[in-house]
């Protein structure tokens, strides 16, 4: 990427804007190639769902994710770049897009600013490949037209601007000057809700019996096939009244201020939204950081029945075999990248709204040859999404659950143009497509799982949703 020393915030005005642009059209001439133009700029403090909310629409592609609780979040929509891959190799892929891009690249402004520069959001379903129909493709990376993000108080907004040889230099000033202006003074717009007060009512349905299919899952674990599997079930969700996403997220990163709350939108009327719990990797200054998160108990009604539901979890030998599961195949799928990673000795609690989860954070310097989503390619699915082994694990899930995942348990998220990201696993979710969702629920099924049990921790994990389409 080829950084600039110019300041946008000096001196802006139409006719400096239309002579930089001016610059870069004849940069894109002379490589004979389009070249990304973006133009970061501080700005005062926004909420990046608000503004996504205030301007969003159907048609429009999106990408959002937030921590509430760490006071980080990013929204991007429309495309200034995209592509798409499937197969074993599209995390490669994805890599070699985002490494073409930047190539050609020109920023400008506050680039090294939190969330400075481009961002490529990128999604990968669960499966490498994903069935005919489905809504988003087994990989998929773009570059928005805009971004804006929160970081602790600093606000950062980033205009991508793809510009050809043939660009027309007044109607790409118009619009950058267009965005300049909304997002220095941004004003909230007015979006159509339900009446205040009033609740939406659904219908749902789900087909199949999960307990048999657990119970189909437990006989290839003693036959010893796997040594676990997990095992999902789908609600589809029918509302008498159009479900907005972005409302719905809204409710939901009030509900788990710890959790990622998140939505992708394809443009054609659909999106995955939910709060995920599980970060899958991240990469900041050279570090990576991962979890375990494995084995899970409901939240007690009072202080004294919660710590005894948190005891019972923390020695439950079943729930702690999970676990380490997940810990021994993360630390193996990462030592052939050269990654040594530290880890406590025992697991940790963490506790959300209506569950707790046994919770081991993973950490490691990242070696210079190794790029985030080399990591990602290792790590995904996890144990704690699929089970082990995993090429065995994944053979099975789709004929016992009998519908096509797509994006749940899939990865989300974003990388930086400074090699950093962070992408998370995209459970305790929804597919939401005007009047009807899917939503998904899972558990990791071993040996000693009991099927009623395995049924009741869906259930649970299923509330998250159902309560925000409720609302």
């Amino acid at each position: 990427m080829t950084i600039l020393p110019i300041n946008p915030a000096q001196n802006a005005t139409p006719d400096a804007l239309r002579a930089f642009l001016a610059q870069c059209r004849e940069a894109a001439m002379r490589a004979g190639r389009m070249k990304l133009v973006s133009i970061s700029l501080a700005v005062d403090a926004l909420d990046p769902l608000a503004v996504l909310e205030s301007i969003f629409e159907p048609d429009e592609p999106h990408f959002y994710t937030e921590r509430p609780g760490l006071e980080s979040a990013i929204a991007g929509a429309e495309i200034a770049a995209a592509g798409s891959a499937s197969g074993p190799g599209r995390f490669a892929a994805v890599q070699r897009f985002v490494e073409e891009t930047l190539a050609h690249t020109i920023a400008v402004g506050d680039v090294t600013a939190p969330f400075g520069g481009p961002h490529f959001f990128a999604a990968f379903a669960f499966q490498d490949e994903v069935e005919p129909g489905e809504p988003f493709p087994a990989a998929h990376v773009f570059v928005p037209r805009w971004q804006v993000a929160r970081a602790g108080g600093i606000t950062t907004a980033v205009a991508n601007v793809p510009v050809t040889a043939d660009s027309n230099l007044e109607a790409l000033t118009e619009r950058v000057w267009r965005a300049h202006g909304k997002f220095s003074g941004f004003r909230y717009g007015e979006t159509a809700a339900p009446p205040t007060g009033e609740a939406i009512s659904f219908s749902h349905r789900e087909a199949g019996n999960y307990r048999g299919v657990v119970a189909q899952g437990l006989a290839h674990i003693a036959a010893g096939e796997l040594r676990k599997i997990v095992l999902a079930r789908a609600q589809d969700v029918t509302s008498a009244q159009a479900l907005h996403p972005l409302r719905l997220l809204n409710g939901l990163r009030q509900r788990f201020p710890d959790c990622y709350a998140f939505s992708l939108a394809n443009g054609r009327g659909q999106s995955f939204i939910g709060a995920s719990p599980e970060r899958l990797v991240r990469v900041s200054k050279g570090t990576l950081e991962t979890e375990a998160l494995a084995g899970s108990a409901k939240r007690g009604a009072s202080a004294s029945e919660d710590a005894a539901l948190a005891a019972a979890l923390l020695h439950s030998e079943k729930d702690g075999r999970e676990q380490r599961e997940v810990i021994d195949d993360i630390v193996a799928r990462l030592a052939p990248l050269g990654l040594t990673l530290e880890h406590p000795a025992q697991p940790q609690l963490r506790r959300l709204a209506n569950v707790q989860h046994l919770h081991t954070p993973l950490r490691a310097n990242l070696p210079e040859h190794v790029r985030l989503l080399d990591a990602l390619a290792a790590l995904h699915p996890t144990p704690a999404v699929g089970g082990s082994p995993r090429p065995a694990a994944l053979a099975r899930i789709r004929a016992l659950e009998g519908f096509p995942r797509g994006l749940y348990a899939g990865a989300l998220g974003w990388l930086n143009a400074r090699g950093g990201g962070e992408f998370f696993v995209g459970i305790r979710s929804a597919l939401v497509a005007g009047t009807t969702a899917r939503v998904y629920a899972g558990a990791g099924i071993v040996a000693g799982s009991a099927p009623d049990k395995e049924f009741a921790e869906t259930e649970l994990k299923f509330h998250a949703m159902l309560d925000a389409l409720r609302t």
